[in-house]
Formats: structure tokens, C-alpha cells, sequence
């Protein structure tokens, strides 16, 4: 089953937009002329092609043997053996999980990608594009990961039968 990246929230939506407009202005403003801002432009262009293309996923596909994470340069698969509870929390049970943290990777075009490094649980892997309706994987001997996708409820559901609410640690099968 496949699960697109969830539509961005009000605030990371604002934000994007902002930083577009931004690079849209410098861009505009090079090929009207401004010779310093030219590679600046370009710049700009190549982080944001980088972050779409390398960085933000596009889908989380759940088969019977692992949750495949799709950007459109790039897959990895989580085996879903390796994986030992999936849940739903919000951003307040996220800071009781995690405590403080430092995001490492890309903050505010189009969500947050990478690294999470956090007070309580170490580094976290981190994909998403909304500050709500998150979805926590815990996994094995390695880094949780935290993801958002669209039907998040649909998603848990899918990973261990019926849906656990946020707070319960359900168990995968």
C-alpha cells in the first residue's frame, strides 16, 4: 500500500512559500541585471533541486516485507522485522518522548529531513512535512525513525492490524 508524503502544515506551507518567494526575488533580481546576485541564484536553485530530488520523500510504501521510503533519486527500505512499534503521537507526546533536539539535514523548504539529534533518544531519522499527526517507528538495535504520511491512522493500521492510539505502544506482528 502506498502512502504519499502528508500535504505540509499551515506553518512549514508558510514558510516554504516564503523561502520560494525569496529565492524567486534573487533569481528575478540576476536576470534583471544584479551580477551579484547570479550565483547566489544558482545556488539557491541547486539546494532546492537537491532537497526535492535527494532529501524530501515523496511516499512510504508498506509491503508484507518492509516500509520503502520513495524519493524520486533515491529508495531505502526499513525491513519490517527490524521494525518493533509504530504509533501516532502528537508534537506535545513528541517532546515528552524525545526532550530537547537539534535537527540536522533540511529545515522549512518543504518540511524537515534528516537527522534529529535528541536530548532522551539519540538520533532520530526524520521525514516530515506536517508538525502534527506524527507517525513514531521504533526499530531494533538502530534509530527510530518519524515520518509523515498521508493517513497516518491508515498507515499504523496497516504496519500492525488495528489502530493504536497515540501513547500506546502497539507492537507490530
Amino acid at each position: 500500500m502506498r502512502f504519499e508524503l502528508a500535504e505540509m502544515s499551515p506553518s512549514i506551507r508558510t514558510l516554504t512559500y516564503a523561502l520560494l518567494a525569496l529565492m524567486a526575488g534573487v533569481g528575478i533580481a540576476a536576470l534583471l541585471g544584479i551580477a551579484a546576485l547570479a550565483i547566489p541564484a544558482l545556488a539557491m536553485l541547486a539546494i532546492s533541486a537537491w532537497v526535492w530530488l535527494r532529501f524530501r520523500p515523496t511516499a512510504f510504501v508498506v509491503t508484507p516485507q518492509s516500509v520503502e521510503v520513495v524519493w524520486p533519486l533515491k529508495r531505502r527500505k526499513i525491513r519490517r522485522d527490524t521494525i518493533s512499534a509504530v504509533r501516532l503521537i502528537d508534537r506535545a507526546e513528541l517532546h515528552r518522548e524525545v526532550g530537547w533536539g537539534i535537527r540536522v539535514g533540511v529545515g522549512g523548504l518543504w518540511g524537515a529531513f534528516g537527522w534529529l539529534w535528541t536530548e532522551r533518544r539519540g538520533v532520530v531519522q526524520m521525514y516530515v512535512s506536517r508538525v502534527d499527526r506524527l507517525v513514531w517507528i521504533d526499530r531494533r538495535g538502530t534509530r527510530p525513525w518519524l515520518i509523515t504520511p498521508a493517513r497516518p491512522e491508515m498507515f499504523v493500521q496497516t504496519l500492525h492490524g488495528p489502530f493504536t492510539p497515540a501513547g500506546e505502544l502497539g507492537q507490530v506482528p
